[in-house]
């Protein structure tokens, strides 16, 4: 018998999509944390990005310093950097003010400032008929983007830093003659423009998803010293509303606001309550700390499926369960690489009791069925944990990994 959803929540609400709905507590709280949202981002990542498009900034001023002489109209160069170091100098003080996204209006100014600087750069070199060469304010507007790659979406980074691509291309090409001699100028200007947005995308989403993953991990392992069955994180979020619900119910019958006997409307709001609590209760009955870590997860709810008829996942002890979720999660952890892997979990039945010197001991088999991974493919650290939950052995066939796992626990009859 494998596990399924519940099919009413404990609001008694009929659900159709039991894990999706479990997970809800999860996501906010990975949601809430995340960098895009987080002082963690923008105090850290964004103080780097800064940082690194301060840098690339004085690199490109000081090619302005040196090739000061060779501009038609230098004036025309120098009123490109005083908007672009106007635009850069509003866009970290907003974006230092803003916790959470840039607002739209603000990075709408920002791209308009960026446009301007690079119009202003090109008209100012022009008669040189070298972009590669003499191009200084227009390939610091492109690094700029770096600076607000924390506080807007990737998206917004990818297709700005394309049409500032797309502008130096169609340039270089209107007004450039290409030689062997000048064209490594013009394509490493092109790439010191475009690049370091790219990297920094990569780099911040790359963070993002590390920090949603370790959360997700943080929030999944408090079920390691959980009780045998117990309530998931929405289960205790509606529980704190039941009870205020309540108290506030009974406070006002002891306050005499509500007289006694209750009136249809609120015997019925009553009822609910009962009703809801009750529910709490049988669920607490039913699910095993197993069970919620693998629905309330945002990562092991979608490549795990879990089968525990007696709910025998339940008796493991604190170091069994670490070992199993540890796992669980090094075989799941390149998922994305491979969008075919997935873990099935199969508990039980008990076959025999063994006495040991520690007491007497019931053996939980325990199976664990990988597709879409060979066994070369494991982490070395997924054996050992596999070691912590009992005695195990492995075979493989096709492109499915089995593992089968002797698990001795205590017998809780004897408890």
């Amino acid at each position: 018998m494998t596990y399924s959803p519940p099919e009413e929540n404990t609001l008694g609400v009929i659900l159709g999509r039991g894990k999706r709905r479990e997970a809800d507590a999860t996501r906010r709280v990975i949601r809430a944390a995340t960098p895009l949202r987080s002082s963690l981002g923008i105090g850290f990542i964004g103080v780097g990005a800064i940082v690194v498009c301060g840098l690339l900034t004085i690199y490109c001023l000081i090619w302005l310093v040196a090739l000061w002489d060779s501009y038609p109209d230098p004036l025309i160069a120098l009123a490109a950097w005083v908007v672009l170091i106007g635009v850069l100098i509003a866009t970290i003080i907003v974006s230092r003010a803003v916790v959470g996204e840039l607002p739209n209006w603000m990075f709408a100014l920002f791209v308009a400032g960026l446009s301007v600087t690079i119009a202003l750069d090109f008209y100012a070199i022009w008669p040189l008929n070298d972009i590669g060469h003499y191009a200084t304010a227009s390939v610091a507007a492109g690094v700029a983007l770096v600076s607000v790659v924390v506080t807007r979406r990737a998206s917004d980074i990818l297709v700005t830093a394309g049409f500032i691509g797309a502008a130096f291309i169609v340039c270089i090409l209107l007004n450039t003659s290409l030689t062997p001699a000048n064209l490594a100028p013009q394509v490493t200007t092109l790439a010191l423009t475009v690049v370091p947005a790219l990297i920094a995308v990569v780099l911040v989403r790359g963070f993002r998803r590390l920090v949603q993953v370790e959360l997700d991990r943080v929030l999944v392992q408090s079920t390691v010293s959980a009780p045998r069955f117990a309530v998931g994180m929405m289960a205790s979020e509606e529980l704190a509303r039941l009870d205020l619900a309540a108290e506030e119910l009974l406070d006002s019958v002891s306050t005499g606001r509500t007289k006694l006997p209750l009136d249809p409307r609120t015997a019925s709001v009553a009822a609910s309550l009962a009703t809801e609590l009750r529910l709490h209760l049988i669920e607490g009955r039913r699910e095993t700390w197993l069970y919620h870590a693998i629905t309330e997860s945002d990562l092991l709810g979608k490549t795990v499926t879990l089968a525990d008829k007696g709910s025998l996942a339940g008796l493991l002890d604190p170091q069994q369960r670490d070992g199993l979720l540890s796992s669980v999660w090094l075989l799941i952890n390149d998922a994305a690489k491979s969008a075919t892997r997935s873990v099935q979990i199969a508990v039980g039945p008990v076959t025999q009791s063994v006495e040991t010197g520690y007491g007497r001991k019931i053996t939980i088999p325990i199976t664990l069925t990988i597709t879409g991974v060979s066994r070369n493919k494991v982490d070395p650290a997924t054996w050992e944990a596999l070691g912590k939950i009992g005695q195990y052995s492995d075979s493989t066939q096709n492109s499915t990994l089995r593992v089968e796992i002797a698990c001795l626990v205590d017998n809780p009859a004897d408890q």
